[in-house]
Order: C-alpha cells, then structure tokens, then sequence
C-alpha cells in the first residue's frame, strides 16, 4: 500500500487519518511538536507497530519540514502522499485585539508550513516520478467571513489558492495536488484557545446552536477522507465532507435530530 506523511497528525482530524490510514494498510509518518508522540497514542497505535513511525516537526521551520521528507523516505524509500493538516488558530476576538505573536502563529503555521511542506513535498515526488500532495481546507476557504475568527479565515483562503495553482504548475508531472474540505469537526481548535484556557463557544449560544448541527467527529470525517484519497488520481481534486447539500439537509432535519456535540 501507499506511504503517507501527516503534518500536525498528534490529535484531531490528523491522528484520526493517521489511524485509518494504519487501518488500510498503510504505512505513516506522524508527526507533531512534541519530542515523543503522547503514551495514549502510542498504546492506541500498538497494533500497527513498525508500520507508523514519529518525527517531531515544526512546520514553521522549513529545516524540520526537510527532515520530516528526508526520515519518511530513509524509512520507508518513498513518499506517496504528503498532507499538509498542521493548523493553527487564534484567540477567539477581534483581529485588530490580537496580539503579534498569534498573528505571526496562524500565518506562519497555516500558510508558510503548508507552503514549504509543499515545496518539499513537490521536489521530491517529481525526483520520483509520482506523488500527491494535499492540504487541508477550513473556514475562510469558501470566502466565508465570521467575526473574530478572519486571520485564521484568511490563511486558509490563501491556502485554498496556493494549491490550486500548485495545481496548475503539476500538471503533466505524474504529480498531482488537492484540497480537503471537513467542514467543521469537534477538535480542540473549538474547545480551547491557543493557550489550552476554555474557549469562547462555551459562552456563545448562537454558535454552539450552529456547532452542533453542521460539526462530525474528526474519526467520522477521516473516515471518509482516506479511501477517497487512496483512490484519488485526479489533479486539483477538492474532496469534501459538510457538502452545501448535506449542510441544508442538516438545517432542516435539526429540530427532529436535536445533534449534541458541545
């Protein structure tokens, strides 16, 4: 089977790919900020030992971006799919309240380290003659604006860009690049700040109304990612979860539903 890569792939929407990834054969390469991987995880993962292994990277540092590529091919000789899923957010208030250091955070995780990771990614699958290359979408990327959260909103805009055109200049390689649209999914993204304090949905209402009918589980969105990436060979594909469609069916079925996630 295929040898995957996941940027930010300790917890959320990452580690739960990482598993089904595991689960279909796979063999991958976590990787997080931390110098181990959590005993949690390592005792979850038993089953697929020597099939997964775990490199600590900071995808704003184009260094460690290089040696995630550089242990994944040392330990496995290629590197079939690269996903880009690091993320980072915001303090949940106005951008122009927020300080420096997490305007430098979100742009730096969630444009530079999908930027360079591509880069790398790019380079070495075009010396092997094959690849793919994903990133992650989320909210900002169909132009959607909601107060307090438009720094982290125009990353991911930018983001959905870039990779179209790294599309474009792919095309013909062997090579191909695309996008992966979850919608919105319970990770601690929307639990807690940047800081690990209790995050604003525990006060907003209206948000949390919205959160628990639109938002899934990161297991049930990786789920349906995997074999759709496994399977992909299309260039520029966007592959998504919350479609417009299954979004509407949601609005109206919420009140027989009554879905409870926060």
């Amino acid at each position: 089977m295929k040898n995957i890569v996941i940027t930010g792939s300790t917890r959320g929407v990452g580690y739960a790919m990482a598993k089904e990834f595991l689960a279909s054969g796979c063999s991958v390469i976590l990787s997080g900020r931390g110098e181990t991987l959590r005993k949690s995880a390592v005792d979850e993962l038993k089953p697929w030992e020597g099939l997964y292994h775990y490199v600590p990277c900071n995808v704003q540092k184009k260094s460690d971006l290089e040696k995630l590529w550089a242990t994944a091919v040392e330990r496995f000789g290629c590197v079939d799919i690269w996903i880009n899923n690091a993320g980072q957010n915001t303090p949940h208030v106005l951008a122009y309240e927020t300080d420096e250091s997490y305007v430098r955070a979100v742009v730096e995780t969630n444009m530079l380290g999908a930027m360079f990771g591509s880069q790398i990614a790019a380079k070495g699958m075009l010396a092997q003659g094959y690849g793919a290359i994903y990133s992650m979408e989320g909210l900002g990327s169909n132009n959607m604006i909601q107060a307090k959260t438009i720094l982290y909103g125009t990353t991911k805009h930018a983001l959905t860009y870039f990779m179209r055109g790294l599309a474009k200049e792919l095309e013909g390689t062997g090579v191909i690049a695309g996008r992966l649209s979850p919608g919105m999914m319970l990770t601690d993204f929307i639990t807690t700040t940047p800081d690990g304090a209790p995050a604003a949905i525990e006060s907003d209402e209206s948000f949390r109304k919205l959160f628990n009918i639109l938002a899934d589980k990161p297991e049930t969105v990786a789920s349906f990612f995997v074999p759709r990436i496994l399977k992909n060979k299309k260039n520029n594909v966007q592959i998504s979860w919350l479609t417009g469609s299954k979004a509407a069916w949601r609005f109206l079925s919420a009140a027989v539903r009554k879905r409870k996630l926060v």
